[in-house]
């Protein structure tokens, strides 16, 4: 095993690695990883007790992702009880899919998916509770700092943590210290990353790296939120991919921003701008099938050699 740290499923968008729990432990096992995080797979009691016995086989810990309830909760109650019986030490959700600065075409529409949020984890916690099952949620895309610290402190329950995502909330303008230092009382799982970024005319590109090649301060993360909370384990999420466009100068953009100002949007851009990549920003559609499949595989690899000889997390 090269280090402690898991890797999540989405570090492989392209090559479509095996998804499902069983699969993809071993798959994360060979490349010498600590950890998985996936969906489940199924409920089904002879595979649980699979996933369990692969778990305590290969020595390496597993988080379960989880989808909120809507008004239907069984489903979400199978999915705890199956990752609770198969030794995952904690789950992973989010309340929206995609990102709000595309997803919403109005200040209404944010609006109700705000209530509808609240409402599906409402219905989760007294689940997560009756089976004493910790969820983090995460960071993703969707919550700005300022909107995530009051929801978290509404529910105010032992089993509701946050999945902190290290590169997530850039997109949203926020900065990344601040974001740790809040949210890490609260934290319960990871998706660690590195990220790049670059101007572009409407505002920033912004994109996974391998560790060490952006500009996040990896080193004060992992010990910031070790020293904080022993517990977590930090997975890496590093999606191999062409740069997201952050199109922040544009009127679009802000219309589900009704808080922000240009307090964020300065500091940001000048983030960028002092921040250059430290090579060209990768551009996948340029690369044959076969070549995007080995650097994804590369990339991951690259991640976990640098969490063990720079960011401390031997296994």
């Amino acid at each position: 095993m090269i280090t402690s740290m898991g890797v999540t499923t989405d570090s492989f968008p392209f090559s479509k690695q095996p998804k499902t729990a069983y699969e993809f432990l071993g798959f994360c096992h060979s490349l010498g990883a600590g950890g998985a995080e996936s969906a489940f797979g199924s409920t089904d009691p002879d595979y649980i007790r699979k996933v369990r016995k692969r778990v305590e086989e290969l020595g390496i810990y597993y988080e379960a992702w989880a989808t909120l309830p809507g008004t239907d909760t069984a489903a979400f109650e199978r999915t705890v009880v199956a990752a609770k019986e198969a030794g995952a030490t904690y789950l992973r959700a989010f309340c929206l899919g995609g990102r709000r600065y595309e997803v919403f075409q109005s200040l209404e529409d944010w609006r109700r998916f705000v209530v509808e949020s609240r409402l599906r984890i409402e219905r989760a916690l007294p689940i997560i509770e009756k089976h004493r099952m910790t969820m983090g949620l995460e960071n993703h895309k969707d919550w700005t700092l300022e909107e995530m610290l009051p929801l978290l402190r509404a529910y105010s329950s032992e089993y509701l943590g946050v999945c902190l995502d290290t590169g997530n909330n850039i997109s949203l303008l926020d900065d990344t210290r601040e974001l740790v230092e809040a949210l890490v009382p609260y934290t319960t799982n990871t998706h660690l990353k590195d990220m790049a970024v670059a101007e572009y005319e409407e505002g920033f590109l912004l994109v996974e790296v391998p560790f060490g090649e952006g500009m996040l301060d990896l080193k004060w993360i992992v010990e910031r939120i070790s020293k904080a909370r022993p517990k977590t384990r930090f997975t890496l999420e590093m999606m191999t991919r062409s740069p997201l466009k952050i199109p922040c100068l544009t009127s679009k953009y802000w219309t589900s921003f009704p808080e922000r100002n240009g307090r964020f949007l300065a500091r940001t851009i000048a983030s960028v701008k002092a921040n250059p990549p430290v090579r060209p920003l990768p551009n996948l559609e340029t690369l044959r099938p076969e070549e995007r499949l080995q650097l994804e595989v590369d990339n991951v690899k690259r991640c976990l050699v640098y969490a063990r000889d720079h960011l401390g997390l031997r296994a």
